[in-house]
Formats: C-alpha cells, sequence, structure tokens
C-alpha cells in the first residue's frame, strides 16, 4: 500500500514547510503503508528536511528524460536524487493533457528514473469520450503497455502505477468502487504479462480519482486498490492523513 500526496503547483516555500510539518505530526511514523509527499520543485529541498528520518518520503511531480544539456526550465532525476527524492510522478493526466505528453515520451522518463534507482508512478487514464465509447480498457492497455515498454525490474517495488479515471474531473460524473476495482483489476493482468506474475502481482496500484477521507476506506478495501494518488485531500494535514489510516488498516 502506499498513499502519495501530489501538491500540483500549489504552497510557496513558507506554506511547504507548515504542510510537512502538520503532515509529519499528524501521520507519524507510518504503519504497514508507504507516504509520500510530492511538491513543486521548489519546495523539495525544504521538504525533505522536514521528511528525513520520519518514514515518509519525498517526491516529485515530473522530470526531464535526459541527465542534463540546454534544456531550459526542466529538472533532471540526478537533480531529484540529489535533494532526497524517491518517488517521481510521470504521465499524469495533466500532464498529457495540458503539455501533450505521450506514451512514449512516458517511457523514456520512466526508462531514465529507474537508471538512477527512482521509484515511477507511471499514470494512467482515459478520458470521458473514451469511456463513453467503450474504449477504456483498450486506452489504458495501450498507456501501460507504451508507458512501461522494455523496462528492467526486480522487485516489484521499483515500479508503481497510478489509474486516474479523467473522466471523471469536472464532468459531474464519479467513478463507482465496482469500475475503480474493475480498471485495478483490467491493470494487474497487464502488469501480470509485462513482468511476470510475482512481479506484476506486487506492483502498487494506486486510485486517483478523488479520494478523500470519506470514500477511502471503501475504495482501499478493493482488490487491487493498492493505495492513492491524493490531490486536493492532500493539502489539509488532517485529511491526508485521515487517508493514510485507512490505508494502513486496509494493509
Amino acid at each position: 500500500m502506499l498513499v502519495a500526496g501530489n501538491w500540483k503547483m500549489n504552497l510557496d516555500l513558507a506554506a511547504a514547510r507548515q504542510l510537512t510539518s502538520g503532515v509529519v505530526s499528524a501521520v507519524g511514523t507510518p504503519k504497514g503503508t508507504g507516504v509520500a509527499l510530492c511538491p513543486p520543485f521548489v519546495d523539495l529541498d525544504a521538504t525533505y528536511s522536514l521528511l528525513h528520518g520520519t518514514g515518509i518520503r519525498l517526491g516529485a511531480q515530473n522530470m526531464h528524460e535526459q541527465d542534463s544539456g540546454a534544456f531550459t526550465g526542466e529538472i533532471s532525476a540526478p537533480m531529484l536524487r540529489a535533494v532526497g527524492c524517491h518517488y517521481v510522478i510521470l504521465g499524469h493526466s495533466e500532464r498529457r493533457q495540458l503539455f501533450d505528453e505521450t506514451n512514449e515520451s512516458v517511457n523514456k522518463k520512466a526508462l531514465q528514473a529507474l537508471s538512477h534507482r527512482l521509484v515511477p508512478i507511471v499514470c494512467v487514464g482515459e478520458s470521458l469520450e473514451q469511456r463513453d465509447a467503450d474504449r477504456h480498457n483498450m486506452v489504458v492497455e495501450e498507456q501501460v503497455r507504451a508507458g512501461l515498454a522494455n523496462l528492467e525490474v526486480s522487485s516489484s517495488s521499483e515500479i508503481v502505477v497510478a489509474y486516474e479515471p479523467v473522466w471523471a474531473i469536472g464532468t459531474g460524473r464519479t467513478a463507482t468502487p465496482d469500475q475503480v476495482q474493475d480498471m485495478h483489476g483490467h491493470i494487474r493482468s497487464l502488469l501480470q504479462d509485462i513482468f511476470n506474475e510475482a512481479i506484476g502481482s506486487g506492483i502498487d496500484i494506486l486510485y486517483g480519482g478523488s479520494v478523500k477521507p470519506g470514500n477511502a476506506a471503501e475504495l482501499f478495501e478493493r482488490p487491487n486498490v493498492d493505495g492513492g494518488l491524493i490531490g486536493g485531500a492532500a493539502l489539509n494535514a488532517e485529511d491526508f492523513a485521515a487517508i493514510v489510516r485507512c490505508a494502513e488498516e486496509a494493509a
């Protein structure tokens, strides 16, 4: 189980320190589940200084596929390692929609992350049009297979997959626990096929569709739902801690 908070483009340095301190206090030492915070790049160093030694790990929200070079505004895997990152989110739906990231670019970043001992949290999910056209399983399969192509791992802990139903963002529609369970089961089968049964069975598959304290327990009880990639609720220390507790109970 893993609960990762994606702060997105929120919080200046002072607010990041305040929230991190609040999370450390509210969560305590994680029990039976992984916990991570993924702040904006400018907050990484300060956040790590407060997380170090707590059992809560640090993650970044994106990275470039090269080690270094003339890529103004980009951040590399070695830079993330240097400030204490363990995870990096790749291919989030907002990156795909707003910044034209593709399955192929996500794959290059995932390969790069593994080569620098970062754990990629590879995000997948279908749009409203794709869901309504009953293409959701096919779309997610394409994203999983292309995003994880040629990745060589010896342990299931080296990769995380996060499913986010893009069609449920701002549409007034929500994914039911049964729909979540079905898609996570589909992704599990794909992971077992891509790698092997042992590794594929152990990879954490997170759910990223508006997980809150009120629905976390029901979601985390479902087969193959191994925690959450938390957005809005991660900006409140008590809400985030409540979700972590749900994961700990499920684990």
